[in-house]
């Protein structure tokens, strides 16, 4: 399907956020449909590009999370065609700014600082469809500095891959290369320049970043 470099071919990043029961408490109420946001395309990073922590942030946080790599046109799509439109996956560290996200969530305000500065989108490498027999049923893992801080099987998700991509297309076209980020599990922690960022999908793929000021 030629999307292997999905971040130079794809046309956006489209994220689902609190879609981990834990990760909501204390922020919102479960949502009801899947609640999504966009991260900038220029956020993307790989393996060897290193995480720029902004002067002026001062809660950053790691979320890995698993992504969905789209790899035809879908629009209005029905959740049990989904895989048709699935090229393959990665795993994705959706990297945010805890007080930008807290005074959004407030305000009632966009997420864009939040979640779009600059690096705040490093993805392992492709990962083909045939390799996960199930993506609502692998385990997602990050490590700071050696020591694990998230670990969870996706099948907690309140939304699986097939709901979650039907709601989107009903709303937006998504392209060939474009990912879908699916949520991130309990265990999220602040970074630090100088931190090493390891993260991935057990026995299918890993990625390492490193971080800095």
């Amino acid at each position: 399907m030629g999307v292997e470099n999905f971040t130079e071919v794809g046309t956006k990043v489209v994220a689902i956020g609190f879609n981990y029961p834990t990760v909501a408490d204390g922020f919102i109420d479960i949502p009801e449909v899947p609640l999504i946001f966009l991260k900038a395309k220029s956020s993307y990073i790989t393996e060897g590009q290193e995480i720029v922590i902004p002067p002026d942030c001062k809660e950053v946080i790691h979320e890995v999370e698993l992504g969905v790599v789209i790899g035809k046109r879908a629009k209005n799509i029905k959740k049990e065609e989904v895989f048709d439109y699935v090229a393959g996956y990665c795993a994705v560290n959706d990297i945010t700014d805890v007080a930008f996200l807290r005074t959004a969530l407030k305000k009632g305000t966009h997420w864009i600082l939040a979640k779009s500065c600059d690096t705040f989108c490093p993805v392992s490498r492709f990962v083909p469809k045939e390799k996960i027999k199930d993506p609502d049923n692998v385990e997602i893992y990050c490590l700071v500095n050696g020591e694990e801080k998230q670990r969870d099987n996706t099948g907690i998700k309140a939304f699986d891959v097939p709901t979650i991509l039907e709601y989107i297309t009903k709303y937006i076209t998504l392209e060939p290369g474009d990912l879908v980020l699916t949520g991130t599990p309990v265990g999220s922690t602040i970074i630090h320049p100088g931190d090493k960022v390891e993260m991935g999908i057990t026995g299918v793929v890993h990625a390492t970043f490193y971080v800095k000021k």
